[in-house]
């Protein structure tokens, strides 16, 4: 789980991973729904830097019947990510963990049955990622705007990958300073492993701008 992040855009004053959704913190929404998926052997939550004794209280308080693992963050994504593969190093080389998901604390909508679609594609063909269908988009040009005719898709998390192949090549990724967008980046440019895209879903929104505070919170009080 990464929440490692800040909040500039919707308008938080620090990371808006611990903005209130429905009466929780939008972290705990996706902390839980990635803990109570039984196919998920161990949570990880990537947290930022200097904000340790923040993510502790967060779980203490939301999740007491969890046990969660705290891995500090990096400057970037792909850093944070890297410093959770390295927690887990081992027990990749072991055999120990064969599949590993990651998520966004900041999409608190997606829930267990979409992790086990990932999990399940992932251990199936190596790689997978949820995808919904972009419509309304357009590409500037000298005389304006001229919608998109071509085939386009929106991917969300969470994204799973066979271990063994992730952790190379985060690897590699950190020898050569590459830093990919998002976890598939990495894996599609040094690994050949076939990563599929599974139907993901219009209500895994990410929490990126102020109406999606409202939009989300709206959903989930709606689910409780």
């Amino acid at each position: 789980m990464l929440a490692a992040g800040i909040g500039s855009r919707v308008g938080a004053d620090g990371n808006k991973a611990y903005l209130a959704l429905a009466g929780r913190p939008m972290l705990a929404w996706s902390l839980r729904a990635v803990a109570d998926t039984p196919e998920i052997g161990r949570v990880i939550l990537v947290y930022r830097r200097g904000e340790f004794d923040i993510a502790e209280a967060m779980v203490r308080a939301e999740l007491p019947d969890r046990t969660i693992e705290l891995v500090e963050g990096g400057d970037t994504r792909h850093e944070s990510e890297f410093n959770m593969l390295c927690h887990i190093a081992a027990d990749i080389e072991s055999g120990a963990v064969d599949v590993v998901l990651i998520h966004d604390a900041a999409r608190p909508l997606a829930g267990p049955e979409m992790m086990r679609a990932a999990l399940d594609t992932a251990r199936r063909f190596g790689g997978a990622v949820p995808g919904i269908d972009a419509v309304g988009l357009a590409r500037a040009g000298q005389d304006g705007l001229h919608p998109l005719t071509e085939s386009m898709v929106r991917v969300q998390t969470p994204q799973a990958f066979r271990a063994e192949p992730l952790l190379a090549a985060y690897r590699r990724a950190d020898a050569e300073a590459f830093d990919g967008t998002d976890t598939s980046a990495c894996v599609q440019h040094f690994t050949d492993a076939d990563v599929r895209v599974f139907p993901g879903a219009a209500s895994n929104l990410k929490v990126t701008y102020p109406p999606d505070i409202r939009l989300a919170e709206h959903l989930l009080t709606g689910r409780r």
